[in-house]
């Protein structure tokens, strides 16, 4: 009983930090890049449409729209840290470095040094880009546009950016799940009582009809029950370990080995939204009197959240990036190099080669399906409840994926003791592969 309490009160405490932590985060969203006109720039986003602009202020958390400190969000950091990931997989001494402690430290150094000079190019086109924006009245967003705001915006950003990942890995260390996750986790979800009153706000003065209301409910109904399920889901695949006697107790036995169907987790859509969003960005540094203009203005029209070559591009994106990053994050060859380290194996599989391909084989059956999920639940509800609405697939994704994590990891940090316990009465744990 004592040890429950104490993990009661050591779970309150890990709660406590991290609402603290995000809290400080929605209060630093909320301050302007120094020069702004917020007034300006609130009754600009007002007037214009959605598009490229909503996709990126819903990571951001709104911080976009606001032109805040936060207004880069966590992304270049996520972006950053994929490519070095990616680059692991291609270059062996990269790879190495990522399994040795000390070769990680300086990749994360590295990681940190590139997060940087990318948070340089992209506020430097976040500057130019809202030098050209005018609200009604013909009233600019920056009223003094120039080189100095443009370098006091590009330090501003870079900071907030580093500031966000410093608050996201103090969340890692004590809170209660990944702090970069629950970032962009808290960032969509503050964003979505206003949606919702904005969609009420419709209903009543009769600009949304009761079936689109109704309609629109039931895709985010559906939806999460359908991400909850696929995320809970996996395919175990049966590992025999070699019984041994330890102090008159049986251990090993029969096992399995859990392999996700939504390998790739959140990040293949994350990836591609930022990818897509990545020619807006760059078309901000071509000037108004470029000739190249008209076509890159017609390209980003063309490529806006729920129009029809968005749609394609971004399926095959998702598509592209979970077949990338699922071997990433299930790694076959450290599996079966583990499995035949501790005496274990796949019943009808050779340990080492035959047991990687194995895994390899199963691994590219859950990926396809993965895929498939994220294109379906990624493409679908935006189709079926508009383009300009918070409550698009990804954000139902991150939502749902975060809170099952979070869950989870409750369970397991308050009843890891008593699943050991359990195991190890019937003589079938192994610390290494525990299940809860």
């Amino acid at each position: 009983m004592s040890t429950a309490h104490g993990k009661l009160e050591e779970l309150k405490k890990k709660v406590f930090f991290t609402f603290l932590l995000l809290a400080v985060y929605r209060m630093a969203a909320q301050i302007p890049v120094p020069g702004v006109n917020a007034a300006a720039i609130a009754s600009y986003f007002a007037e214009s449409g959605g598009g490229i602009f909503d996709l990126i202020n819903t990571f951001s958390g709104g911080a976009f729209k606001r032109f805040s400190v936060l207004a880069l969000g966590i992304m270049p950091y996520i972006t950053t840290s994929i490519i070095f990931s990616l680059l692991g997989e291609v270059i062996p001494q990269i790879q190495e470095m990522q399994e040795d402690s000390e070769g990680n430290k300086k990749i994360q150094k590295w990681t940190r040094y590139a997060t940087v000079l990318l948070c340089a190019v992209q506020g430097w086109g976040m500057a130019v880009m809202f030098e050209g924006f005018k609200s009604a009245g013909n009233i600019p967003v920056i009223p003094e546009p120039g080189l100095l705001f443009r370098i006091t915006t590009v330090i501003t950003l870079c900071a907030g950016t580093m500031f966000l990942l410093w608050l996201g890995e103090r969340i890692t260390e004590y809170g209660l799940e990944n702090g970069i996750s629950l970032i962009i986790f808290a960032g969509i979800a503050v964003e979505l009582p206003a949606e919702m009153m904005q969609k009420l706000t419709l209903f009543r003065n009769g600009e949304l009809s009761g079936i689109s209301l109704l309609i629109t409910v039931a895709v985010i109904l559906v939806g999460f029950f359908i991400v909850t399920f696929i995320e809970r889901s996996q395919r175990s695949v049966p590992v025999q370990y070699a019984k041994k006697v330890v102090h008159n107790k049986v251990y090993g036995g029969a096992q399995s080995l859990p392999i996700r169907v939504d390998t790739g987790g959140v990040m293949p859509p994350i990836l591609a939204s930022s990818l897509l969003a990545a020619p807006a960005t760059m078309a901000n540094f071509v000037g108004q009197g470029h000739p190249l203009k008209p076509y890159l203005d017609t390209m980003i029209q063309s490529l806006y959240p729920g129009q029809l070559l968005f749609n394609i591009f971004f399926a095959l994106l998702i598509v592209y990036m979970t077949y990338f990053y699922a071997p990433i994050q299930f790694k076959t060859k450290k599996v079966a190099e583990m499995l035949q380290k501790n005496n274990a194996f796949v019943p009808g599989v050779r340990p080492g080669a035959k047991t990687k391909e194995y895994l390899d084989f199963i691994l590219n059956r859950m990926t396809f399906f993965g895929a498939l999920f994220l294109v379906v639940i990624c493409i679908l509800p935006t189709i079926v409840t508009g383009a300009n609405t918070r409550f698009g697939g990804t954000s139902l994704l991150i939502l749902v994926s975060v809170c099952v994590r979070v869950m989870m990891n409750v369970q397991a940090f308050m009843f890891s003791d008593r699943y050991e316990t359990a195991y190890k009465s019937r003589g079938k744990y192994n610390g290494q592969n525990r299940r809860f």
